[in-house]
This record gives C-alpha cells, structure tokens and sequence, in this order.
C-alpha cells in the first residue's frame, strides 16, 4: 500500500511541476481597491489549493484524535469492569472401590 501512495505523490507532483513550468507568468489580484497582489500563477493556484485543504485537514484530525481517545477509555472502561475468568475446580480423585465378584452357582 505504501508503494501505491508513493506512486500517486510522485504523479501529483510532476503534474504540479508541469502546470508550474507552462504556467510561469505574473497574474494580477485585486483585494481591495488599492490592494493589487502581483504574483506567479502556480503560486496563486497553490495558495488557493492550501487555504481549501489545511482546514479540512485539521477537522479531520481532531476528529481522528477525539475517536482515538475515546476508543482507549471504552477498552480501559471495559478491562475494569470484566470478570475476572473463572477456572475450573476439578472434583477431587477418589480410588475406585472394587467390590468382590460374587460366582453365580
């Protein structure tokens, strides 16, 4: 699996590095109106594609953080609450006791 995720970063970054090299020219962006930013356009596209990400990203991990605490204290919770497990008593060993055979005449 890990080689699958590496073979997909390597595909995602020569597209990247592709877009970035026909792409390399300055764009203007208008924030306000005497705010002008003038930057690369690969650089724009990337700002873009983080402010969209980072935020999806880190709910993602809180989630997986909060999921993860509260599977470690629903094991702990049921480590402390169950039995301890029953061994069996095995009956004491008696000797037979062996009655004489009676002949039938």
């Amino acid at each position: 699996m890990q080689i699958v995720r590496t073979i997909i970063w390597v595909l995602v970054l020569v597209a990247l590095l592709l877009f970035s090299l026909n792409n390399w020219h300055g764009v203007e962006v208008k924030i306000w109106e005497n705010l002008v930013l003038e930057t690369k356009l690969p650089v724009l596209v990337l700002t873009a594609f983080l402010m969209g990400l980072l935020p999806m990203w880190l709910v993602h991990r809180a989630h997986r953080w909060r999921a993860d605490r509260r599977i470690t204290t629903l094991e702990r919770n049921q480590i402390a609450v169950a039995p301890a497990p029953v061994t069996p008593v095995a009956a004491p060993v008696t000797d037979p006791v062996i009655e004489p055979v009676t002949p039938l005449m």
